[in-house]
């Protein structure tokens, strides 16, 4: 059975992410600016972001390959210690693998 991910769902994360870091951004840039320093040619405009659709779909298909990898993985160190279950100590264990 294989599952993707929900592409609007993908998008989403990925506008919240690009805010957040605009957001730390505009902060740095204000304590800077506060320090006295000008800085030209910086715009304080929130400006939207959006990703090619073609990039999220890629995204996705590279997000499901990752987690399908991951379970693959956890479930033959499940499956030699003689469990039937993936449990998380089984996620941690191969998780320095995937990273």
């Amino acid at each position: 059975m294989e599952t993707n991910f929900d592409q609007d769902v993908i998008a989403a994360i990925f506008k919240f992410v690009w805010s957040k870091k605009a957001i730390d951004r505009e902060k740095i840039e204000d304590g800077e600016a506060s320090k006295g320093e000008e800085r030209a040619g910086t715009s304080k405009k929130n400006r939207p972001t959006s990703a090619n659709p073609n990039a999220v779909r890629l995204s996705c298909e590279l997000l499901r390959l990752f987690v399908t990898e991951a379970v693959q993985r956890a479930a033959t160190i499940a499956e030699a210690e003689g469990g039937t279950k993936i449990e998380a100590t089984h996620l941690e264990r191969i998780l320095p693998q995937l990273l």
